[in-house]
Order: C-alpha cells, then structure tokens, then sequence
C-alpha cells in the first residue's frame, strides 16, 4: 500500500537539520533488521526499503542518507498515530488493503512467469508473422469531416463539389477531434478503423470525396490524400511492442488456465447498475 509522500521530504528536513543524522550500521543489510520499536511495534529495514521504491522520482535527487532518516522518522510517526486509534479501519481503508494485498499477490505470479524474460526466437517469429518481408498491403492518408446527420453530410459534399475547401469546412463543422487540423487523420491501414470507414477509404482513388458514411460516431465526408505501400519495420522499433505482446499471451494463457479450474459466478453482478462504480459514498462509514 502506498504511503503519501507529502510530508516525507519536511521529515526527512528536520532530521538533516537536528542534532545529527541516525547512525546506520555498514553490515551487510538484512530486510528483517529491526531499526525501531514503537511502543513494541517492530520498524525493519524492508519496511524503509518498501517506502523508498514507491517515491515519486524527484526523490532520486535527495541523498539516501537523507532518505534512509526521514522514510524512519515517517513510518515512526505513522506508527504513533495508528496507535492513538482504538478504532478499527474505515470500510474504504479494508478494501483498499484487500485490494492492494490482490494485487501485490497477482503481480508476484506475473513476476514469476516473466521470469527468463521472452525467448528470441518467439520475437522473432512474432515480428516476421506480423510485419511479413513483402507486406502486399496498402496504407492510407485521409481526412473526414464528422456531423451528426446524413443531410448535413450531404450538405457539405454539395459545397466541396462546388470548391468549397476541404480543411476549412473541417474545422467549422466536424465534431470529430481532428478537426483542430482540418480532419487530417494521418496514415492507417487495415484493422485501424471501422469496417464502414475503411471499405469507403479503400473505393476513394486520390483526391476524390466519398459521399457521406455512417458509422457510429456519426456521419462522414472522407476525402482520401494519398496511398503508399505498407513498409516493414526495423526489428528493434517495434521489439518492445512485440515483447509486450508475448508478455500479455503468457498471462493471457496462465489467466485461461486457471478459469478452466475455477468456479466463478458472476451472477451478484447483474443486479448491479454499473452507475454505482461512481459512487463514493458507498465506501464511507
């Protein structure tokens, strides 16, 4: 569980500018060592360590005997004020240990699956089954103006088929996020947008404007720029993304394993409106 790190660095001040620093022991560190009690409330080294690896980076700059003294005087400081409390944790406090203890738990499985890190041949094979050495595969770069009717669609292919310009009515009347740039939406190719979209992309020869699409956002007015052949990419600028892949179907498939052997019921769900994720109260005692 994370601790704030607010008043970390105003401890971590006042103990360099009291009388003196702690004086740390130069054995080889042990994670049990037992550096404070309070009121018989052991505080060991793991715990300081534990703090120190969830710090924001800014705290990289301050020196570790700075850090080592002031992680202490907080973790002591919160050990007192935990017990001048005879009253036990909050709701949201328990859920949020429970679901901290849940996550800490699936990450120590994910650590040990990853462990060995992903074969080279599997990136290999992943990046020549994925970015093929000739890609018969075209891209495309066009822009669209996104409304919200049909007739405003076809209103606006009426004004481009008198020389109305394409950018400009973009940024007047789309709806859709590109439109800041004239509705320029950057080269795409297969998969990248929706079905409806794309098959209206791929009937367009250069230049030309489509007549108006529906889709779910809405209505469209594509004018399609250019086409290029789709490149292959280096190895190593795509590695981490293929790595990354690999990752995620090794815990997919660990995942898939284990719902094989499981029960899960789901059912309580149902009866719930998926409003009261936002619910806040709910958590309040």
């Amino acid at each position: 569980m994370s601790f704030s790190t607010k008043p970390l660095l105003a401890a971590a001040t006042a103990v360099l500018l009291a009388a003196g620093p702690l004086a740390h022991a130069q054995d080889a560190p042990d994670p049990a060592q037992v550096l404070a009690t309070v009121n018989g409330t052991e505080i060991t080294l793991g715990h300081v360590i534990a703090v120190r690896a969830d710090l924001p980076p800014q705290y990289d700059q301050l020196p570790n005997e700075l850090l080592f003294d002031g992680i202490l005087e907080q973790l002591i400081n919160q050990t007192l004020l935990k017990q001048s409390s005879d009253e036990e944790l909050s709701l949201r406090s328990r859920i949020m240990l429970e679901n901290e203890e849940r996550a800490l738990a699936a990450g120590e499985v994910i650590e040990r699956l990853m462990e060995g890190g992903v074969d080279e041949a599997d990136l290999r094979a992943a990046y020549d089954e994925q970015y093929p050495e000739v890609a018969d595969e075209l891209e495309y770069r066009a822009s669209h103006i996104l409304v919200e009717t049909k007739d405003e669609a076809a209103a606006l292919v009426e004004e481009l088929a008198g020389g109305a310009d394409f950018a400009a009515l973009a940024r007047e009347n789309s709806t859709g996020p590109s439109a800041s740039v004239g509705g320029d939406l950057g080269w795409f190719g297969d998969g990248d947008m929706v079905a409806a979209f794309f098959d209206a992309v791929k009937g367009l020869e250069p230049g030309e404007i489509s007549a108006p699409v529906q889709t779910d956002f809405g209505w469209h007015v594509i004018r399609l720029a250019e086409t290029r052949q789709k490149e292959r990419p280096e190895f190593d600028t795509v590695r981490g993304e293929l790595e990354n892949q690999l990752q995620q179907d090794i815990i997919g498939a660990k995942v898939a394993e284990l719902e094989a052997e499981a029960e899960i019921d789901t059912s309580g769900a149902e009866a719930v409106s998926p409003e009261a994720i936002s619910n806040y109260d709910l958590l309040e005692n």
